[in-house]
């Protein structure tokens, strides 16, 4: 994350309005772009579709297709994004940028090979009624998705913003146009376009990153050394991920809350369409979230610990570690404040917007719930970034733990009681979670001096 805070703190120094514009402008563009983006090309293409795709089922199958696709990625590949994060945050330190290129190709390779095997013994065993053709496109989406959440791990530690946002641009303009071009094909032809703008953007992506950090290598494998791996950042990644789709794979799988559309793929009419549009009022929070993590705290971060290495003065060490303090509880509250004034404009305006669109305002009671949930999300992502810059290795994992066995268990107990505490689950989770992040970092906090300077070794 150096490379966004030390460009975010550039353009807060102009002490602007516009340069305060600016810096949320791209913190929130670069925290969510790849999730919004994604969203809106995927609703792009299926509203542009209407009337000249025939069956309407096609598109179904198309959105439907490439949710799975996004939710299959992101979980399959969750323990290795943390874990290969980590590795590179650590060379960076050590100042061994010619490292990260070389094993970036490792993990390319590790990833394309095991998901690779993944999807196709998944495409073969499990679509075999589908078209051979759509088996390959969901083979190669897998597998081109899985590389391209590796890739996006660079993206906060690069200062070439414009870039990628161009990048974006063109990945996702392509992702439209080709899926657009080639709807007269069907569904064959949606998902083709969709595959081939998310290959067009992994490339784009990937030749930034290498201009960015040249190897001396072609391929290395470091990351998976055992002195170097740390196992509990693959566990939070995978528990992170997964807990965070587990509300929505227990609707996809439970008969009563879903319909069949494609092969094994299921889709919750009364689930899928809220959740999914209250994941696009999240980028004021995530804008905010990266702002202050990345500019205050990570500051008096630095701060603290440069003085302690230095041997620094114990009222210095003292004052720096209140002021890093400080600028957690003051994350915090303004991830709450601007999410939370978003919350509450959204559902004002939120049976208005239903109708716009076209969707029935029965989803408004879910939508409303789901919106309070996503916007908890950004706080329970605040918290565990300030966990990972203390090292709090297993207090992130026990956290994601939590998250992952409480939305399971707050979802299934909300489907039991019936389509009134729909969402609430998933909300649930995400408040609990929280506030154990909270209480466990508050603690964490008191007992940083005593931390840093008694357990070492």
């Amino acid at each position: 994350m150096a490379g966004i805070g030390f460009e975010l703190r550039r353009i807060l120094a102009e002490e602007s309005f516009s340069s305060l514009l600016r810096a949320y402008g791209y913190a929130g563009l670069i925290s969510s772009g790849p999730w919004v983006l994604s969203i809106i090309g995927v609703m792009v293409v299926g509203l542009m579709s209407l009337g000249s795709v025939y069956p309407e089922l096609l598109i179904n199958q198309f959105l439907v297709s490439v949710t799975y696709l996004m939710a299959g990625s992101l979980i399959f590949t969750g323990g290795l994004q943390l874990l290969f994060t980590r590795f590179v945050a650590d060379r960076l330190f050590e100042k061994r940028d010619a490292v990260i290129l070389p094993n970036l190709l490792g993990a390319a390779t590790v990833t394309t090979w095991s998901a690779g095997l993944l999807g196709l013994g998944t495409v073969l065993s499990l679509f075999a009624d589908t078209s051979v053709v759509y088996r390959v496109l969901l083979l190669a989406g897998f597998v081109a998705l899985c590389n391209l959440w590796l890739v996006v791990i660079f993206l906060t530690g690069m200062k070439r913003y414009r870039q990628i946002l161009l990048a974006f641009a063109v990945g996702y303009g392509a992702t439209v146009a080709l899926a657009l071009g080639l709807r007269p094909y069907g569904l064959e032809g949606l998902l083709a376009g969709f595959v081939t703008g998310q290959l067009v953007l992994l490339g784009v992506l990937f030749v930034l990153v290498v201009r960015e950090y040249p190897g001396q290598r072609l391929v290395a494998f470091d990351f998976l050394d055992r002195h170097q791996v740390f196992v509990s950042l693959a566990f939070t990644g995978l528990f992170f991920n997964a807990g965070i789709w587990a509300d929505k794979f227990i609707f996809w799988m439970n008969p009563v809350t879903s319909d069949a559309v494609i092969g094994p793929l299921r889709a919750s009419v009364i689930y899928d369409l809220p959740i999914f549009m209250a994941y696009l009022a999240i980028i004021p929070g995530m804008a905010v979230f990266l702002v202050r993590i990345e500019t205050d705290f990570a500051e008096h971060y630095d701060q603290f610990y440069d003085a302690v290495r230095s041997g620094d003065t114990l009222s210095r060490i003292f004052f720096l570690k209140d002021q890093m303090v400080f600028s957690v509880r003051q994350g915090v509250y303004e991830i709450l404040k601007v999410q939370g004034a978003t919350v509450v404009i959204v559902a004002l305006s939120a049976e208005h917007l239903l109708r716009a669109i076209g969707i029935s305002t029965l989803y408004l009671p879910l939508f409303i719930v789901d919106l309070v949930g996503v916007s908890i999300q950004v706080l329970v992502m605040a918290l565990l970034n300030v966990l990972f810059y203390l090292d709090e290795r297993r207090v992130a994992l026990a956290l994601t733990a939590i998250l992952l066995i409480g939305n399971v268990a707050l979802t299934l107990l909300s489907q039991w009681l019936g389509p009134v505490f729909y969402g609430y689950g998933f909300t649930l989770a995400m408040a609990i979670t929280a506030l154990i992040g909270i209480a466990w970092l508050g603690r964490r906090m008191d007992r940083l001096e005593y931390e840093t300077f008694m357990l070492q070794g």
